[in-house]
């Protein structure tokens, strides 16, 4: 497992350990598997259930049901594709555009609540509250594009 974490530069690792420490709610050092979908949506990916249970099979290397940081980078070093950094901020105003329906420059943390329950139903209302709480930093009930875009990229 270790090895991936040598394959990643220090912007990654951060951007992974950002990612993972906004899903770890109780700060115990682990999330659940079942978070996962939700973590790879974030992330940009989708992935149907064979694959999915094929994937936490394979890095859940103590068979606990909770991800570690190490298996948590074993698992999404496998998804992280170089991407021009231009590119994907124009893709991400692009979405974030769609959402700020208004054109007021944000999104409400209601309108993300039901973002990230239509894409992972199986949230918890606690999970979503810790979720919204990492990600609106400042406490304004709404989510700025910089917001969103540290959101989904972890930067």
């Amino acid at each position: 497992m270790v090895g991936f974490m040598d394959d990643l530069d220090k912007e990654q690792l951060a951007m992974l350990r950002k990612v993972f420490d906004s899903f770890d709610h109780n700060k115990k050092g682990s999330i659940p598997s079942s978070m996962v979908r939700t973590i790879f949506i974030v992330m940009g990916h989708r992935v149907d259930d064979r694959m999915l249970r094929a994937i936490i099979a394979e890095v859940d290397a103590d068979g606990s049901g909770e991800l570690e940081f190490s298996e948590f980078v074993t698992l999404a070093a496998q998804f992280l594709v170089e991407e021009d950094a231009e590119e994907m901020q124009n893709e991400l105003k692009e979405a974030f555009r769609l959402y700020d329906k208004e054109g007021n420059g944000y999104i409400t943390t209601s309108v993300l609540r039901e973002i990230l329950h239509e894409l992972d139903d199986k949230l918890t209302p606690d999970d979503l509250d810790g979720i919204i709480a990492e990600i609106d930093e400042d406490g304004s009930g709404t989510i700025d594009f910089d917001e969103f875009m540290e959101m989904m990229t972890g930067e």
